[in-house]
Formats: structure tokens, C-alpha cells, sequence
């Protein structure tokens, strides 16, 4: 039974699918379609505007101001979020932004309508899959075209020039170009000349099925051929036809299928500058070259194009090269430098692996810190790690104050930073090799320290750039990594971590409110007046090295602050505000006496003693995310790697 049942379910979706493929697709004359174009002149769009359209109509909005990323990492503009790239690409809202400011000024028959939209970047910066996207925008999209005709031209080209002002008046449309050389035989010879009868069919746009979307990869010089781009003469058809005879040419040309739609040139400038001359005229002239003896094709398609900077630059400074650089409106694709937004990159990709291992917390975050920081250039006002947390919007706290570093002045200090560094693939191969090496069918930081190390030994040819990534590793991602390790263990073995800290943030208030308005404390039970405890204030803020006259300031900002928030009648606890949190955290973990004994598997450990490690092995496992394993493996590193003085 369950196997008719489950042979009825696949019935279904084939009888559904076929359904849908045979859904009635227009077919008609021209007056036909001049019917629809009354009725919706829009389907007569160009390509840029087809494009525009296609991904804005799938949502755009803007950054609100609830956003955190809005202030801090693009300092109030208002960023549009378009829906379309939302789930695929992450940290590259300006580049997006660029591009689309690109497509609606073509799309309303701007300067760049007339222009190359070129992609620059490093590899595995994301241009191939940016310009993949774009493409697949219109994949399915319905358009009319003449029948026959390997262009797919515009129906509206069949209307005489003279007659073209009267027909723009009634329809409201723009009439540009002219038919095909084999469009035009086809109207006089077999339709006589009678255009209101040419056929007009509708189709979608498909790269696959080579419908208005084409792609042009990069060629050697040897084998270079402009009939890539432009078709051919079919030489079997010679000897049957003469030479301008439009029926020998076979116009399977990138600019001939990409016409209406999209075409695409990867690596563009590995290319001979010949074989990029027909850009020229495909965008000032809207025309391209047609084999043979025959006139020029008109051309309507958005051209992309994709390169990495080497070949940028080498192109550039060719002062010959002028007349296809001033076609080219250039966008920079650097790598992601927002930690948070690298780390969903690699989460993306893995999402749609065959792995199925499990990923401990901070695997992918300790990838992603040695990338991103790979990438950044160094400054005069802030090491590299102190640079990637302002860069993703981080509070980067310094002897309990917040590190006043403008993000603006970064950026103005190194303008072309990301366009160097290591890459997302190079990460991910060093994520496979660990996955695929893992025993246990888990990967850790542990792990993927390893596995970067490894990678970058055996694939990074520069010595100096080696050395570099090396350093990082070792001395600032595992470092950091270290204290990142520390105080989740910490926090794990002390079971009623919040309460305490809540506790001992009430009691440093007190204090602290006391000390600066000159006052008498009152004991919360006894109400016991007392002098504010020195000692006590002095043993919370020497955790974030607040010491000597720096003391008197500190407090003063924590009461002030504090009133503030209850005026407003915000949540008042130890997390509000980030300096006197980071010290309560580092004090109690400090207090911690045992916690290396507990931590460190020894003869010595008790009955006590491994309930309490049980008992934080389980909260790292329910609230933290790791499973039994990777705890172990984690745990271990720590013994190994931390409280070797305890």
C-alpha cells in the first residue's frame, strides 16, 4: 500500500510539472501583439530595465534604524537591503548597492546603459557568483520575439522608421533597431513584405536553453575566434547560397544569444584587445558586427563583466585600451571584512554540503578571524584584532573604557583594504580537510587552528605573506581563541554564574554611588550605615586595569550612567554597561580556585570534583552547543593550554 501510495505522489508532481509545460504560451501576428502592447506596454522593456525590475521586484528595503550595523558599521547612511541577494550574499551591501545604482540609471536610459558593468575583484571575492545571480534574476522570465529569428528581436523593429512616430504615440513606447538579416528575408521573401502578419511567439529566458543569456569565457590568443561573439558563415551553406545571402549565417554568437538579455565576460581582459573591439560598438552604437558582407546587428543586452585587479591594472595602463575603458563603469568586489558576516558565508556554504559532522562553537568564528584579519591593513591607531572588532561593530573595551577608534578614519587610512588576503575557498578547503580527517565526525577550533595551519604551509608561495598568516595563527587567533575558551569554561562551572554576577554588580553600584556623592552606605539587610569598601571597588576594577586616579573617573561614569538608564526607565543589570560587565566576568572567573583542577583529568580529581565537571560539561553541551565529544576535545586543550600556574 505504501508503495501505491508513494508511486501516486510521484504521479502527481510529473502530471504537475507537465501541466505547467503546457500552459498556452502566446502566439500571434504583430497586430496580435501590438493588441498587448496596448494593454501593457512594459513588456516592450529594454534589458537594463527588464533586469532592474526583476530583482527589485522581489523586495527592497532600508537598513532600519534598529539594525545595529547601520550605526556602527556604516555610520548612519541609508543602506538599501534588496531582497534578492539577502540570503546568498552577506557583507557586501555596497557593492550591491552600486551595481543596482548602476542598473536603474540604465534602466532609464542613463550614460550607463551605454556601458560595461565590470566586476573587479580577488578570487573568491564573489564576482562569478555575484554576476551568477544576476543572471539567473531573469532565468524564466517571459519575453516576445519574432518568430524564427535567432536574435529574438523586438516585434516593434518590423514597424517601418516612418510610420515609428505614430505608432510610439499610440502605444507609448520608445521603437529602437532594426531586424535581422534573416528576420528581413524571411518578411519579403515569404511574407512579401506584409510585417503586420510576421509571427510572434513568446519565450523565457534561459542560459541553458541559450534564450537572451549567454556567458563568454576566457580564450588564448591562438584560439581566439570573434565568432564567439558574433556567429558565423556557415561554409556548408556556400555553395548553395551566395555570399550576402542572409541564410548562410548562423548567428549563435554571445552578442546574438545574450541580445535582450544578458551577456557575460569572464575574465574579460585575459582576452587580446581584437577580440574586445566589438564591445565598443555593442554599447555607444547599441550594434554589433555581423559575419560576412552583411550590415551591423542591433544589440540590446546588459553586458557583465568580471576580472581580478592584476589584469584590471595591466589593461589599464595600455594607453591604447582607452576607448573600451571609457565603456566601463568599474565596481570593486573585495572580500567581506565583517566578521559576523564571513562567519554566514561559511555557514551558507556548508549548509548546502554533504556533511553532516558536527561544527563545536567558535569553529567557523576562529576561520573567519584569521581571514578577515589576513585582509586588513595595518594601522597606526589600532592593532589588527582591535581593527576587525571595530570593523564588525564590536565595543572594544580598554582599561574599562570603550576604545575611541572612528571607523571612518580606518577606512580613509586604507582605501583599497580587501582586495588582498586570503580567500573563502582557501578557508573552506582547509574546513574540508578537517572535516574529512575528523575521527570523531567533529571539527573544533582545535581542528581548524590545525587544518589552517597545514593549508597555509603547503599552498601560500610568498615567503613574507606565509610567514604572516603563520603569526596570525599562532599569535593573535589562538591567543584570542584562548580567552575566548577560558571564560566560556568559566562560565559553565559556575552554575549560578548570573545570580553572582548580578550580586556583585548591585554591591559595586552601591559602593561606586556612595564613593562619588560623598555619602554613608546603607547595608541592604542590617541598614547599617558604613563607608563605601575600598578594597572591594579596587578588587572589581583591577580586572580591566583601572588603577590609581583613573579610579575616581571610572566610578563616576558607571553612576552617572547607570541614573541615566533608570530615568529612562531601561533594564538596569550587569550587562548594562560593557566595561563594568567585562570586570564582574573577569572577576569571577579569577575567583574561580578549583576550576583548573576540575578542568585538568588527574588521580586527584573527587567525587565532588567530577560532579561539578559532569555538571559543566552538560551546560556546555545544553546551552552552549557542543556534544559530548567535542567538550572533551575542548576541555583537554584547555588543560593543556591554560592555568599551567594554578
Amino acid at each position: 500500500m505504501a508503495t501505491k501510495k508513494n508511486n501516486n505522489q510521484f504521479l502527481d508532481l510529473i502530471q504537475a510539472q507537465r501541466s505547467k509545460k503546457k500552459k498556452q504560451k502566446f502566439k500571434g501576428s504583430l497586430l496580435d501583439y501590438l493588441d498587448l502592447v496596448k494593454k501593457d506596454p512594459d513588456i516592450t522593456q529594454l534589458s537594463h530595465k527588464r533586469l532592474y525590475r526583476a530583482i527589485l521586484d522581489h523586495g527592497m528595503q532600508t537598513m532600519p534604524e534598529s539594525d545595529g550595523r547601520k550605526n556602527k558599521i556604516f555610520d548612519g547612511d541609508n543602506i538599501k537591503v534588496y531582497d534578492y541577494f539577502q540570503s546568498e550574499f552577506f557583507g557586501h551591501e555596497r557593492v550591491i548597492a552600486k551595481i543596482m545604482r548602476f542598473l536603474k540609471s540604465a534602466a532609464n536610459r542613463g550614460e550607463e546603459s551605454r556601458q560595461v558593468l565590470l566586476l573587479m575583484g580577488p578570487v573568491g571575492a564573489g564576482k562569478s557568483a555575484l554576476t551568477e545571480h544576476i543572471k539567473s534574476s531573469i532565468e524564466q522570465l517571459t519575453y516576445y520575439h519574432l518568430e524564427g529569428d535567432p536574435q529574438r528581436g523586438e516585434p516593434l523593429q518590423l514597424i517601418p522608421r516612418g510610420l515609428r512616430p505614430d505608432f510610439e504615440e499610440m502605444l507609448g513606447v520608445k521603437i529602437q533597431g532594426d531586424i535581422s538579416p534573416i528576420a528581413r528575408h524571411h518578411l519579403i521573401e515569404e511574407l512579401d513584405g506584409k510585417y503586420e502578419d510576421y509571427q510572434v511567439v513568446e519565450s523565457t529566458f534561459s542560459q541553458r536553453g541559450r534564450r537572451g543569456v549567454a556567458s563568454v569565457p576566457p580564450m588564448d590568443a591562438n584560439s581566439q575566434d570573434v565568432g564567439v561573439l558574433i556567429g558565423s558563415e556557415d561554409i556548408s551553406k556556400l555553395d548553395k547560397y551566395s555570399e550576402d545571402d542572409p541564410r548562410v549565417l548562423s548567428l549563435t554568437g554571445a552578442f546574438n544569444i545574450g541580445n535582450r538579455g544578458i551577456v557575460e565576460l569572464v575574465e574579460v581582459f585575459k582576452n587580446e584587445i581584437e577580440f574586445l573591439h566589438t564591445i565598443i560598438t555593442a554599447t555607444q552604437e547599441k550594434r554589433v558586427p555581423c559575419p560576412g558582407k552583411h550590415d551591423m546587428l542591433h544589440f540590446d543586452g546588459v553586458i557583465l563583466a568580471h576580472c581580478n585587479e592584476a589584469e584590471w591594472n595591466k589593461f589599464q595602463s595600455e594607453h591604447t585600451n582607452e576607448a573600451i575603458l571609457d565603456r566601463v563603469v568599474k565596481i570593486n568586489v573585495p572580500y567581506v571584512l565583517e566578521l559576523d558576516q564571513e562567519i554566514k558565508i561559511y555557514e551558507k556554504i556548508l549548509g548546502r554540503s554533504d556533511f553532516d559532522a558536527h561544527i563545536a562553537p567558535h569553529t567557523l568564528r576562529v576561520a573567519s578571524m584569521f581571514s578577515v584579519m589576513s585582509r586588513l591593513k595595518s594601522s597606526q591607531k589600532c592593532d589588527l584584532l582591535t581593527k576587525m572588532k571595530i570593523y564588525n561593530g564590536d565595543d572594544v573595551i580598554e582599561k574599562g573604557r570603550v576604545k575611541k577608534v572612528d571607523i571612518r578614519d580606518l577606512r580613509e587610512e586604507a582605501p583599497n583594504e580587501g582586495m588582498n588576503g586570503i580567500s573563502t575557498r582557501f578557508i573552506m578547503k582547509a574546513i574540508d580537510n578537517a572535516l574529512s580527517d575528523a575521527e570523531k565526525n567533529i571539527i573544533t577550533p582545535v581542528s581548524i587552528i590545525n587544518s589552517l595551519q597545514k593549508q597555509v604551509k603547503e599552498q601560500l608561495i610568498d615567503e613574507d605573506f606565509k610567514e604572516t598568516c603563520l603569526g596570525l595563527i599562532q599569535q593573535v587567533v589562538r591567543e584570542e581563541y584562548l580567552k575566548i575558551l577560558e571564560t566560556e569554561i568559566a562560565k559553565a562551572f559556575i552554575t549560578a554564574y548570573e545570580e553572582q554576577a548580578q550580586s556583585l554588580f548591585d554591591a559595586y553600584l552601591d559602593n561606586a554611588e556612595a564613593y562619588t556623592t560623598r555619602q554613608k552606605l546603607k547595608d541592604r539587610i542590617t541598614k547599617q550605615e558604613m563607608e563605601p569598601d575600598e578594597n572591594f571597588m579596587k578588587s572589581i576594577e583591577e580586572q580591566i586595569g583601572i588603577t590609581g586616579s583613573s579610579r575616581d573617573g571610572f566610578r563616576s561614569d558607571v553612576t552617572a550612567y547607570m541614573f541615566a538608564r533608570m530615568r529612562r526607565k531601561d533594564t538596569v543589570d550587569y550587562t548594562s554597561y560593557e566595561p563594568l560587565k567585562e570586570a564582574i566576568e573577569s572577576y569571577l572567573i579569577s575567583s574561580v580556585k578549583d576550576m583548573a583542577r576540575i578542568v585538568t583529568k588527574s588521580k586527584t580529581r573527587d567525587d565532588e570534583q567530577q560532579k561539578k565537571y559532569s555538571d559543566m560539561v552538560q551546560v556546555m553541551i545544553d546551552e552552549y552547543g557542543y556534544n559530548a565529544d567535542s567538550a572533551e576535545e575542548i576541555l583537554t586543550y584547555a588543560s593543556n593550554n591554560l592555568w599551567r600556574d594554578s
